[in-house]
């Protein structure tokens, strides 16, 4: 079976089942299939086809006939009419993508309505660049004539998360195609559906077949086959650090892929004296506890000044007590649950692990409810720069929150973390703002916001927090090599 109909809260669609390769729905070589969870009810809501690695050699051969055929001949241009089309598709079918999120990940239903909207900006905004990608005349002397072009790097394997599977997927395939690659997609296994959808209106927008190859599959399986295959040019991979390490060393084994990673954060939030203190509670709040606390950029590691500390901590303990918690299909659920069992199990294992080395719990700390994978938003004080729940990446609703003296402490604490992904700073001083954000190792520094995300704007880390950047133009570059053509012009004297 290649499609099921569906039936959500809010709407009833046809959800497609197979994996999509070469323009076409087929069930995997195995025959293997596999259930994709509700973490609202724990109930399986349906199973998908299993890709393993002989979907992936078939995927990439397709692909790479795509790329040296169709697609090399598809013009700039019209590449860009591609991705606007499939954008308005996108905008079009936006009550089935947001409904499919919600089912699938758990994610508040207006929550899966706004990541919609920016995947479609997204695919809009890629559009548009795509006839805008130009090389360098570079005049050296009177001899040669130089020039530069940046052409695609050939085919992309792309890998997924579950948290946010609609922007993460048009964030990768948006630049790829503008550039003119072509892609093998693996959605991550617990949140395939979205991703299988989205193929269908890309079938739609008419992206030539082979162009877009998605894969439902698991990591250890299709993901490691996608990062070894020696005819896949580049991996750009959203996920945890342990993992973008194996992909590494996978891309070095094979045929030294070119690399895009967006890893594991462990982001600082630096609260200072002069701040609003309403206005950083309600910014630190989104900062955890948005998308379930699962966000790689969540502002997980709060630092207050001192002599604000108490009226913040009093002020974010009632907004987080205030979080209204349940059925993402419900209209007033701000949060979710936890996406599977398994972090659901990791969280409380954290939350548990504070208290057992002193920590104090402020506020939450314990499960919400009996049925789903839901957890309380939680904030540990009292919390000491070795304990786990401070260095680790918790990737969940549950935040520390410390106190500082100095800006030069404040920055010392910011930084002192392997990860580098972001972080934020609140003051009504603006040079205290570029001081600080000038000092901070992190790819994106916020000033008065938190998780202020936007298609233009290049995203990713320093340290291990990955490589590269998504989004904005600088995305544009790690889907192009560059080649230097030097001409010798022949003298007439």
């Amino acid at each position: 079976m290649l499609t099921l109909t569906i039936k959500t809260p809010v709407i009833t669609y046809t959800q497609p089942l197979g994996l999509f390769i070469d323009g076409q729905w087929v069930e995997g070589v195995r025959g293997k299939t596999f259930d994709t969870i509700n973490p609202t009810t724990e109930q399986p809501i349906v199973a998908v086809h299993e890709a393993g690695p002989e979907d992936v050699e078939i995927a990439v051969r397709a692909a790479r006939k795509a790329f040296t055929g169709i697609w090399s001949r598809t013009s700039p241009t019209d590449r860009g009419k591609l991705l606007v089309k499939l954008a308005e598709l996108f905008e079009e079918h936006s009550d089935v993508l947001a409904a499919i999120e919600s089912l699938d990940n758990g994610k508040a239903l207006s929550l899966s309505k706004v990541d919609v909207k920016i995947a479609a900006e997204t695919l809009r905004y890629y559009g548009g660049w795509a006839d805008k990608i130009n090389g360098k005349t570079i005049d050296t002397d009177h001899e040669h004539f130089t020039y530069t072009r940046h052409e695609p790097i050939g085919v992309c394997g792309q890998i997924i998360p579950w948290n946010f599977p609609l922007v993460s997927l048009t964030m990768k395939i948006g630049p790829a195609l503008a550039c003119g690659n072509t892609v093998v997609l693996k959605t991550a296994e617990q949140t395939p559906l979205s991703g299988l959808y989205a193929a269908t209106l890309m079938q739609k927008a008419g992206i030539p077949a082979g162009v877009i190859n998605v894969l439902s599959g698991f990591g250890l399986t299709a993901g490691a086959a996608i990062a070894a295959h020696t005819d896949i040019d580049k991996i750009s991979f959203t996920g945890s650090t342990a993992v973008g390490r194996s992909i590494l060393q996978a891309a070095a084994a094979s045929n030294i892929k070119k690399l895009t990673l967006e890893l594991g954060g462990k982001s600082a939030n630096i609260v200072f004296n002069d701040a609003d203190v309403e206005e950083a509670v309600t910014w630190a709040h989104l900062g955890i506890f948005w998308n379930h606390g699962q966000v790689c950029c969540a502002g997980s590691r709060i630092y207050v000044q001192s002599r604000i500390y108490d009226d913040f901590i009093k002020t974010f303990k009632a907004r987080a007590s205030a979080v209204v918690i349940g059925d993402p299909f419900d209209q007033d659920t701000f949060q979710g649950p936890q996406i599977s069992k398994v972090q659901y199990d990791r969280i409380m294992d954290y939350i548990q692990s504070g208290i057992e080395d002193g920590a104090v719990v402020e506020v939450g700390g314990k499960r919400h409810g009996t049925k789903g994978y839901f957890i309380q938003p939680t904030i540990f004080s009292n919390v000491s720069r070795d304990m786990s729940i401070m260095r680790e990446e918790i990737f969940g609703p549950v935040c520390v929150i410390c106190k500082f003296e100095t800006e030069q402490e404040a920055i010392e604490l910011a930084n002192d973390s392997n990860y580098g992904l972001a972080a934020a700073i609140h003051t009504t001083d603006i040079n205290t703002s570029i001081r600080v954000s000038n000092k901070l190792k992190a790819g994106t520094v916020w000033v008065n916001t938190y998780n202020s995300l936007s298609y233009q704007v290049p995203f990713g880390g320093f340290k291990e927090s990955g490589m590269g950047r998504e989004m904005g133009e600088y995305a544009l570059s790690d889907y192009t090599q560059v080649k230097s053509v030097r001409i010798r012009l022949k003298s007439n004297l």
